[in-house]
């Protein structure tokens, strides 16, 4: 198992008015991993990002990121993480290159005009290395601040809702930038809405809902254990009432006796197993199918159920958009 990079114990943060944006929070991201944080909005997502970044003060806790006391050498270790926040918060009349060369001089790397160079020219930028920032379009400007956190060659960079608002076409580009900074070692923490991408990307997932994070696995472990498997038989003649042969599966009669379905594996992982089993105890008992669809829950099934499950705690508002 790789090193921890980053280690969060205990971190809350109450917002003036007694608004708890993070209650208790513990989280430890292993070094060259993709990372994605779930949460619906007001869950406490940017809040805890903030916090690792210098941007929010905690009201308790510890964190520490490279061996770093963040509390106490913030310097050292800010100056390795990059941040592309959620919110297109950069000087619009600033040239584009500028910018993000002033962006690696602020962390205190000496100009390098051939790594800005390579950073925008990968994501296309090149071209528009001479326009203003607010001349450019929305996913455009989304693209300057990747550019912009990349510029200091971060070890742990962390992405707000990176492809919010921008198209799909944009949205695949952006991604494969990530692999290739995943492929030269760049830690990734993301905060996303499109969970498919969480599914596909990430190496781990971390559920947060009312400043307090639910669960943290592997996401193909989380899927295993917390997937549920249907299943749709087509049966070649009807059935009245279930035979005692599959009478002790989840299963029920479905199409006017045409059809049988299953719905299990809940908390097992055996949903795929329990079917190839239920076809072999119908075959045993005489009972012909023309068909089978078998379905496993998605990331997003998974998530809702969880964030529905751990309603029941503390609350956040506006103070923390994500």
């Amino acid at each position: 198992m790789s090193e921890p990079i980053l280690e969060i114990s205990g971190l809350s943060k109450t917002y003036a008015g007694g608004v708890k944006a993070l209650d208790n929070a513990d989280l430890s991201i292993r070094k060259g991993e993709i990372f994605a944080l779930l949460g619906p909005n007001g869950a406490g997502k940017t809040t805890l990002i903030g916090a690792v970044c210098g941007l929010v003060r905690p009201s308790s806790g510890k964190i520490e990121a490279f061996g770093l006391d963040m509390a106490r050498d913030w310097r050292a270790a800010r100056a390795r993480i990059g941040l592309v926040p959620q919110e297109l918060s950069t000087d619009m009349f600033e040239k584009v290159e500028r910018a993000v060369a002033y962006s690696r001089g602020l962390f205190g790397h000496a100009p390098d005009k051939g790594r800005i160079e390579e950073i925008l020219r990968a994501l296309s930028l090149w071209d528009k290395r001479d326009a203003r920032i607010m001349e450019l379009s929305g996913g455009m400007k989304r693209r300057v601040l990747i550019a912009k956190a990349l510029a200091h060659e971060p070890d742990l960079l962390f992405l707000d809702e990176p492809t919010a608002g921008v198209d799909v076409e944009l949205r695949k580009d952006m991604w494969k930038q990530i692999g290739i900074m995943r492929e030269r070692g760049v830690t990734i923490i993301l905060t996303t809405h499109y969970i498919e991408e969480a599914e596909e990307m990430a190496d781990r997932v971390g559920v947060i809902s009312k400043g307090r994070i639910l669960m943290v696995d592997d996401k193909a472990a989380m899927m295993k254990r917390l997937g549920r498997t249907e299943a749709h038989i087509a049966l070649a003649a009807p059935l009245t009432e279930l035979p005692d042969a599959i009478a002790s599966y989840p299963v029920e009669i479905e199409d006017g006796g045409m059809g049988l379905c299953y719905r299990g594996g809940d908390g097992t992982g055996r949903g795929k197993e329990e079917v190839a089993e239920l076809t072999k105890a119908l075959t045993r008992a005489g009972i012909d199918y023309t068909g089978i669809d078998v379905r496993e829950s998605s990331l997003e099934e998974i998530f809702v159920g969880l964030v529905q499950d751990g309603d029941t705690g503390g609350s956040t508002d506006n103070q923390e958009a994500a």
